[in-house]
């Protein structure tokens, strides 16, 4: 069970309810400050002062006030006219996610909503009734409007959630479990929609698999690097420490681990000066990736576990903030997306030389009975138009901002659509790598040394599922084979393993 107190929750935490199972609940040490901030927004409601989002309107309607005895079908009328979302719906993993970090952001105690729904939230995560989330609509600001409206439609039984591999309307789910759907009272609408958590919700599966994509590239790396006969003297250790950044050191010490006793590295040593960047500066690369991602932990390990509402209670103060505004975790899905996309950039110049018979010393293409046969040519092209899909979606969103509300929303983040882009980036890059494993063993087949024990594991496992290429055959289902095998836990620990790299 993980207890959510809205100051502890880690981005292991979400992996864990997300794709393990683990059940939610909140922690006793919570109870007592969501209840005091619910007592404290009926405190002020009584006093009859105006309060944003609770008895007046939205946005730019802010100044217009609402009657007592309509300030819960407010908060109704908010969540379906705000359920404005468009384009395929979110995965179920991602929209756990979103539920799960929004629940915490709500325990903190500055929303003044009830334990009842916060309650209502984990039972349908720990269910895994997933609303339906369209995957376009939010500007990042004034929260995730728009996917957040939708996840509070499924809650009032309004809208569609999937549930057991069907796509039902929550109403019928809920009454086929005896359970009624929840019913909103004063703020909780706005609490539930005014926030960050959707670009939370993503970004934290995306910097897991980020750190993971890393890992595994090192596996591939070192496929490669012994194909192309690549000497590790630019890897020494002395040599790398006079530059101390800590991934540096971190991709340093793994590839050592890597090529340990190789025969090809060792002959490489007496033969070769130096290699060329997509080789020799690797660990500067993908240490300055690894960097980048561990930034991007911390901005996000931060977020999940601020209060992101609108208006924040404490005790009898009430203000109008902008903890909902998105740049923080914008800008770092920004710049996570800019490192991921340069290191796929870095992976295909690999796949470049490796095919290139010139630059390599192997057969053209990979492929002994070249001519007859075009090898691997077509691989690397795959990669190379992944490449620039990456390049073209690593445009900062967060650079952009289109005026909401009236303008008086003025400035936003797009910080979702940041978000969102960098799913499709790490996707590209996941394949990218599996091509390398891919052309990375069928190099080895042509290599009289050894190489190191780590590597030639590493080649057992990929030749495992592929088989050597002598002639001709469609790449596309060993590519997806290799994907899929890298997605298990099981790869993940073996690569974790040769390498030493967590």
């Amino acid at each position: 069970m993980i207890y959510i107190d809205g100051n502890s929750l880690s981005i292991e935490d979400v992996i864990a309810v997300v794709d393990k199972g683990e059940k939610a609940g909140i922690a006793d040490s919570a109870m007592e400050q969501i209840r005091k901030s619910k007592k404290s927004l009926m405190k002020i409601l009584e006093s009859g002062k105006p309060v944003y989002g609770v008895n007046t309107g939205f946005g730019s309607l802010l100044n217009v006030n609402v009657e007592k005895n309509n300030t819960v079908q407010l908060q109704i009328n908010l969540i379906r006219s705000h359920s404005a979302g468009t384009g395929d719906p979110l995965d179920e993993r991602t929209v756990k996610s979103i539920m799960l970090v929004r629940a915490n952001t709500l325990v903190k105690g500055y929303s003044g909503v009830s334990e009842d729904l916060i309650s209502f939230l984990l039972f349908m995560i720990n269910e895994n009734i997933i609303p339906v989330v369209p995957r376009y609509g939010s500007v990042g600001a004034s929260g995730d409007l728009a996917p957040l409206a939708h996840i509070g439609l499924a809650v009032m039984g309004e809208g569609d959630v999937f549930y057991r591999g069907k796509r039902m309307n929550s109403a019928e789910v809920f009454r086929n479990l005896g359970k009624k759907p929840y019913s909103y009272a004063e703020k909780e609408g706005v609490a539930l929609i005014n926030g960050t958590s959707v670009i939370c919700g993503i970004l934290a599966l995306e910097v897991k698999k980020s750190e993971r994509l890393i890992n595994e590239a090192l596996g591939s790396f070192a496929l490669a690097f012994e194909g192309l006969s690549g000497t590790d003297r630019a890897f020494t250790e002395w040599a790398l420490a006079s530059r101390p950044h800590e991934g540096q050191q971190l991709i340093g010490m793994a590839l050592r681990k890597l090529f340990h006793g190789s025969a090809i590295v060792e002959n490489a040593r007496k033969t070769k000066v130096q290699d060329a960047y997509s080789l020799r500066c690797t660990p500067q690369v993908y240490g300055a990736v690894w960097d980048t991602v561990e930034y991007v932990r911390k901005v996000l390990s931060t977020e999940i576990n601020s209060a992101t509402d609108n208006p924040l209670l404490m005790g009898d103060e009430y203000i109008s903030t902008g903890n909902f505004h998105g740049e923080p975790v914008a800008m770092a899905s920004d710049f996570l997306a800019i490192a991921m996309t340069d290191f796929g950039n870095m992976v295909e110049r690999r796949l470049a030389r490796i095919v290139e018979t010139n630059l390599s010393g192997l057969p053209p293409f990979l492929v002994s009975d070249y001519g007859l046969n075009s090898g691997y040519m077509i691989p690397q092209y795959t990669a190379a138009a992944l490449c620039n899909v990456n390049k073209t979606l690593a445009h900062p969103n967060s650079a952009d901002t289109i005026p909401t509300s009236a303008n008086q929303e003025d400035h936003v983040s797009m910080g979702t659509n940041a978000a969102l882009k960098l799913v499709e980036i790490n996707k590209n890059v996941e394949t990218i790598i599996a091509i390398e494993y891919l052309l990375g063993a069928q190099a080895l087949e042509f290599r009289k040394f050894e190489p190191s024990k780590a590597t030639m594991e590493i080649y057992s496992k990929i030749r495992a599922i592929v088989k050597p290429l002598d002639r001709d055959r469609p790449s596309t289902g060993d590519i997806n084979a290799i994907c899929s095998m890298m997605e298990t836990e099981s790869f993940r620990n073996f690569i974790m393993e040769k390498t030493g790299f967590h």
